[in-house]
């Protein structure tokens, strides 16, 4: 079973990632990417590493892939697309296929996740430090606050860099600026 769902996402990246290269239509591409960084998030998952997983989801394809849409957005797509004619004839059946396939997988995710919201695992701390209920929390904080927080800080400067440069590339010039 754990082939099967490696070879799956594997297939899931890779062809994101040939789409986001491929594809002529920043939106396309920009979906593609999210494909991609979902076949992620299902590695994480097969390893076990769900916290990962969920960061991958809520903040990869989340948040970034919606800034990278909201600057394709900001800057426009001269390109005026007929919405009458569909390019995909089975986009449609396709989607809902997809739909009914990914409803299915949340079903059998939370039927066979049921039992580890009853149980308490085993996390970072110790038992001792269990005892107080956030050690986890403390030791991730002490991570990313202390030992990772230069990183941490220069991709926050670097994602309001790219906002601000969208937005002055974006903006419209008027008749008195140069």
């Amino acid at each position: 079973m754990q082939l099967i769902v490696f070879v799956l996402a594997s297939l899931m990246m890779i062809l994101g990632a040939v789409g986001v290269v491929t594809r002529k239509n920043p939106v396309h591409a920009a979906l593609s990417l999210v494909l991609t960084l979902f076949g992620v998030a299902v590695h994480f998952v097969s390893l076990e590493a769900y916290f990962l997983a969920a960061v991958q989801i809520i903040v990869y394809a989340g948040a970034i892939v919606v800034l990278f849409l909201f600057v394709i957005m900001l800057l426009g797509v001269d390109k005026a697309e007929d919405i009458s004619t569909e390019p995909l004839v089975t986009q449609r059946w396709l989607a809902g296929v997809a739909g009914l396939g990914l409803l299915g997988l949340l079903v059998v995710a939370v039927a066979r996740g049921a039992d580890v919201l009853t149980t308490r695992s085993e996390g970072l701390a110790t038992e001792a430090e269990n005892a107080s209920g956030d050690a986890n929390i403390q030791q991730l904080a002490r991570s990313v606050f202390g030992d990772y927080v230069v990183a941490f800080e220069l991709t926050s400067v670097l994602l309001v860099v790219a906002v601000v440069g969208t937005v002055m590339l974006a903006r419209k010039r008027t008749a008195g600026e140069a």
